[in-house]
């Protein structure tokens, strides 16, 4: 009878366990930027982002869409310093990723390698391209070629 016992309170906790399983997506990125603007004008103009409506209605707020339901939020109302180097950004893939370095160059936006060398770009051992640049605020942004088939 133990033995029953203990094999169905075995079972019913691990059931309990495995029914609260949480499961996360990925949702958007927030971004603290000194000029919301300049830094709008840039995911608009040169990452071609679609402006979307703010839900949160806070002045110095505004959101992009990113594609596949992710956002974008920047956000200009908290003003601390932010300390930021190229081992924390967020990365994009594109099947046009030669266009895209062809619009950086006549946007005069530098980019380099991992490393770090001007305008030239990672090939990683799978064959993905990869180059990084910084926005307005100074936010490392990866840019791959993932996405190309």
């Amino acid at each position: 009878m133990k033995k029953i016992t203990f094999l169905l309170i075995t079972f019913l906790i691990f059931g309990m366990i495995k029914a609260q399983n949480i499961n996360f997506t990925f949702n958007h990125i927030a971004l603290s930027v000194k000029s919301l603007d300049k830094s709008a004008a840039f995911y608009k103009d040169i990452m071609q982002f679609q402006e979307i409506t703010n839900k949160t209605k806070i002045e110095g707020i505004r959101w992009f869409a990113l594609g596949e339901e992710k956002e974008l939020h920047l956000v200009s109302i908290l003003k601390e310093p932010v300390t930021i180097n190229k081992a924390v950004h967020f990365a994009l893939t594109t099947s046009n990723f030669d266009t895209f370095i062809k619009k950086l160059n006549t946007s005069k936006i530098s980019y380099s390698d991992w490393p770090g060398i001007p305008n030239k770009i990672t090939i990683r051992a799978d064959g993905i391209k990869q180059i990084y640049f910084q926005d307005p605020d100074g936010y490392w942004i990866e840019v791959n070629s993932v996405g190309q088939k």
